[in-house]
């Protein structure tokens, strides 16, 4: 794989996961035909079928850090790659942001107004949330510190992101990995879109369900050049470091080390295998 193509690949394919993800957060939130927590989870998920389907042949479709990551530790993926894909999946996440903002400007503008929001003040995080990530899930609405820490504290969050992540890499690796069987390209996404799906579902009311350091940061420093301020990074502390940044790059490599370390030297049961390889 050339540079180049792992770029681009990691880029746009990026951009498509946070586009689709992050739109479907907007769309929640700012327009009148709201959609529920299910519909968002599922448009993240499809979002990262169609993303993976695009750009595996370019790069492999890493499309987060955390997996960039825990594969060049546990999969021997080249390290000299890893800056080039984890600058193609920020900047691809940036671009996605600035998108975004420009389509929803307008309905951004509205929603303030009705719901007395000043962009970069207390409360603000109701829309910052369209682009970074807050805990407890903010809704759409002012989420006060004071109230923040019964519903979810920092560790639990920082919990909840490590385990969500190490379970999306036991599915990646399990799903990818070709010395048990070779699944169909179609498969592997579709089986990483509905682990996705399932993880916002149950851990999205907790820490929004973030599990890509990429579909985070690069998003929220966006929010904060483009009016947030302070906000995105003020309002749960140091949580934008260690919740959504160090937690899922730690989870991935927990979930990867295990998957390669204590389940894939297992041996396959060749019949279970050509049983569940014949039509039903």
């Amino acid at each position: 794989m050339t540079m180049r193509r792992c770029f681009v690949g990691e880029f746009v394919g990026t951009f498509l996961l946070v586009f689709f993800g992050c739109g479907s957060v907007a769309s929640a939130i700012l327009t009148p035909a709201a959609l529920g927590a299910f519909p968002v989870a599922m448009i993240w998920g499809l979002g990262i079928v169609v993303a993976i389907h695009l750009t595996a042949s370019l790069s492999g479709a890493h499309l987060n850090p955390a997996v960039t990551i825990a594969f060049a530790c546990w999969r021997g993926f080249s390290r000299a790659l890893v800056p080039v894909y984890l600058a193609a999946q920020m900047l691809g996440a940036f671009a996605a942001a600035a998108a975004l903002h420009g389509l929803f400007h307008q309905a951004l503008l509205r929603y303030e107004s009705l719901h007395h929001l000043v962009r970069g003040q207390t409360g603000s995080e109701a829309t910052a949330m369209i682009f970074g990530e807050f805990f407890p899930n903010p809704g759409g609405m002012p989420l006060p510190a004071a109230e923040a820490l019964p519903l979810v504290s920092s560790v639990q969050a920082f919990g909840a992101e490590v385990i969500g992540t190490a379970i999306l890499l036991l599915v990646i690796c399990g799903l990818s990995d070709r010395r048990h069987r070779s699944y169909s390209l179609t498969v592997v996404a579709c089986g990483v879109g509905f682990t996705v799906t399932l993880l916002i579902c149950l851990l999205g009311p907790l820490t929004m369900a973030c599990f890509n350091p990429a579909r985070d940061l690069a998003p929220r420093l966006y929010s904060a050049l483009a009016g947030w301020g302070a906000v995105p990074f003020s309002t749960n502390g140091w949580g934008w470091l260690t919740v959504y940044v160090l937690a899922p790059v730690i989870g991935a490599w927990l979930g990867a080390g295990f998957y390669f370390r204590v389940l894939a030297p297992l041996p396959v049961d060749s019949e279970a295998a050509k049983l569940s390889d014949e039509p039903t």
